[in-house]
């Protein structure tokens, strides 16, 4: 017989069994400023200590440069649940980051438009 902790981590019916904010030990704040759309790469180095399955999750994902949103949407993790994790990987060296480039103002109407032509053409 099994032990009542024994069970799948996902049920078909309720979805996760394990909510967020266990995942996070009941962090909201990530200790590294993380955006959306931070590029994060694993870095080769082993986290020391033990840091539970979705960070192992987390870095198997980040292979290659992948953004936060990415990770998240694999993870089926909040995002701010996500920054946790992630970060936690920054701090002992396992990933690095790079913050989301845009030129000067991420709104600047020459960037809106050359976006939106992009996007006219695909369609």
């Amino acid at each position: 017989m099994a032990a009542a902790g024994d069970g799948p981590w996902l049920d078909g019916a309720a979805g996760r069994l394990v909510r967020p904010y266990q995942v996070s030990n009941g962090r909201t704040r990530p200790s590294t400023a993380l955006d959306l759309l931070s590029q994060v790469m694993a870095t080769g180095v082993t986290p020391l200590g033990y840091l539970g399955p979705e960070h192992a999750q987390a870095l198997e994902l980040c292979r290659d440069p992948v953004s936060v949103a990415e990770v998240a949407a694999h993870l089926k993790l909040p995002a701010a649940v996500t920054k946790v994790l992630l970060s936690d990987l920054v701090d002992c060296g396992a990933l690095s980051m790079k913050p989301p480039t845009f030129h000067h103002n991420p709104t600047d109407r020459s960037l809106l438009e050359a976006v939106l032509d992009g996007l006219r053409r695909q369609l």
